[in-house]
């Protein structure tokens, strides 16, 4: 599939869409933050506005791979993974990590996305998607992030909306 222009991100449907100019290329639910939408610091909410993709980690390496601080542990997410560590936030198989695009609202200050490390990433398959459960990633299944991540570039706009608010 040929690279993305854009990703629109709508925390009302739970829904991440890729564009190539306006020809949607592929659709997938996700999961935001359980907390709701928001910007500031230590808030575990998921950030709104204009962002684009500043970093993508984990090309090439096996589906469920385990991150934690952005590099892989060398462990591989499995059923008993989760039995030893079940109050984990899993961060798996691919990273897209945001950078905000408007200062004062997502970028520097107490409001900055990358310092709050949101990214798009992997989590486990049995967790739900369609409702809100992170703590303030974008979560999505991992053969979805493979397949966006395999065609989304660096710097491509990822603009994240809520219908609601």
């Amino acid at each position: 599939m040929a690279d993305i222009s854009r990703i629109l991100i709508d925390i009302s449907t739970q829904s991440l869409s890729a564009y190539d100019g306006e020809i949607l290329r592929k659709s997938y639910s996700v999961s935001t933050s359980k907390y709701g939408v928001g910007e500031l610091k230590d808030s575990y909410q998921t950030p709104r506005g204009a962002h684009i993709v500043r970093a993508k980690i984990g090309q090439n390496l096996p589906i469920n791979t385990h991150f934690v601080g952005r590099r892989p542990t060398g462990k591989i997410y499995n059923q008993n993974s989760r039995g030893q560590h079940p109050n984990c936030d899993w961060v798996l198989t691919r990273i897209m990590w945001l950078q905000g695009s408007e200062i004062g609202k997502n970028r520097l200050g107490n409001v900055d996305t990358m310092q709050r490390y949101i990214y798009i990433h992997g989590t486990p398959d049995e967790e739900p998607m369609g409702v809100p459960h992170s703590h303030g990633c974008i979560r999505m299944r991992n053969k979805d992030i493979i397949e966006l991540f395999d065609m989304t570039p660096i710097n491509c706009p990822v603009l994240i909306i809520d219908q609601k608010g």
